[in-house]
């Protein structure tokens, strides 16, 4: 009995009783399971990440010591590893045909940053530091590498609050969007059928991530890793001799890296520093960037709508937000609703890549300013 009460006072439930802090943090990993496994909210990183924050809150396991497991699989967030390297097999995956058919996109991608900066200067007005303000504006930018990676470059306290509202958000377009598309749009708008993107050659398509890293890389520097491994990725896919490697990159690595990268944020979601009122003011500032970013987009896609005399559906805008191919998946649904006939599935990839590129771009400035 002596033994069995020594065990039992030093046991995790003795701990718990002394800090339920991290009891509330268990409870809120069974939640954002439940999301990811019941509701399928994003469940190839929720799932990790949910379940790398409930392993990290039990007491004295000793994996988030400087020894333990948790410590050496972080290294690849501490360190940028993994979010570039989840570009690398975003890049292998996504076509870039329809941006290139159609590069004024790209002004639909830039228009959709427009969350970023809104929420860096109402967090500044908040009251939070300068680096950690614009790490909490990428998540406006729906892109879950980069909101991890410039957090861990600018505010390594707050990733999990970032990196957790990020992904959270990509999980609920289906919710968050629709609404704002109907509000700012007319019906009459979202019925615009539109026409079928020209083809693009080979060249063009070997060309494009060639091109781009040059000319962004050499403009912004501190974009170099995510761009960089973006359009890597997509060469791998497009040059047609490195089928192999564009198919580790899609497949193999990009999964493995998944697994890791979400146990990792999940294990820097610790109660000391997870529960306290910044992670409500972060979350809440995510879901105002995110909407913002819609609207941005939405609002030029209204105005390419007046200037091309009614040819661009403006749904194809909200897809200008990073989260790919779901956004776009949205602005087809959503204009397939006002017209059954219509078909912007490719048209909206082409703003949807553009803000793949477009966040990175943003991420890349703010680490420059900011990142010291």
């Amino acid at each position: 009995m002596q033994a069995f009460l020594e065990i039992l006072q030093e046991s995790g439930y003795a701990a718990l009783i002394e800090d339920p802090r991290q009891l509330i943090m268990i409870i809120l990993s069974c939640v954002l399971l439940y999301m990811g496994i019941k509701k399928k909210y994003e469940p190839l990183l929720l799932i990790p990440i949910a379940f790398g924050m409930l392993m990290a809150n039990f007491p004295a396991t000793g994996i988030l010591d400087d020894n333990g497991l948790f410590h050496y699989i972080s290294l690849g967030v501490n360190l940028g590893i993994y979010p570039s390297l989840i570009f690398l097999g975003l890049g292998a995956m996504t076509d870039f045909e329809p941006l290139i058919a159609n590069p004024s996109s790209l002004l639909l991608g830039a228009a959709a940053q427009f969350g970023i900066f809104t929420a860096f200067l109402l967090a500044l007005l908040l009251g939070f530091e300068p680096s950690v303000a614009a790490a909490i504006g990428v998540i406006g930018g729906a892109d879950g590498p980069t909101a991890i990676l410039t957090a861990s470059k600018l505010a390594m306290s707050y990733l999990p609050a970032i990196a957790i509202a990020a992904y959270s958000y990509m999980a609920l377009i289906p919710m968050i969007q629709p609404p704002l598309m109907r509000l700012l749009t007319t019906k009459k708008e979202r019925e615009v059928k539109m026409e079928t993107v020209r083809e693009v050659s080979k060249t063009e398509k070997i060309l494009f991530p060639i091109v781009v890293t040059i000319v962004v890389v050499l403009l912004i520097p501190d974009t170099a890793a995510l761009i960089g491994m973006l359009m890597f990725g997509n060469l791998l896919r497009e040059c047609g001799l490195t089928d192999r490697l564009s198919d580790t990159a899609q497949n193999g690595l990009t999964n493995t890296v998944t697994i890791l990268l979400g146990m990792s944020v999940g294990a820097k979601a610790v109660a000391s520093t997870f529960l306290t009122p910044q992670t409500l003011m972060i979350i809440g500032l995510g879901l105002l960037a995110f909407m913002l970013s819609t609207v941005g987009g939405l609002l030029l896609g209204k105005v390419m709508y007046v200037v091309t005399g009614g040819k661009v559906n403006p749904l194809i805008g909200s897809a200008g937000v990073s989260a790919v191919p779901m956004a776009a998946r949205v602005s087809q649904l959503e204009g397939q609703k006002a017209n059954p006939s219509n078909f912007l599935l490719m048209h909206a990839m082409g703003p949807n890549v553009a803000g793949v590129i477009g966040s990175a771009v943003a991420a890349g400035y703010l680490l420059k300013v900011f990142g010291g």
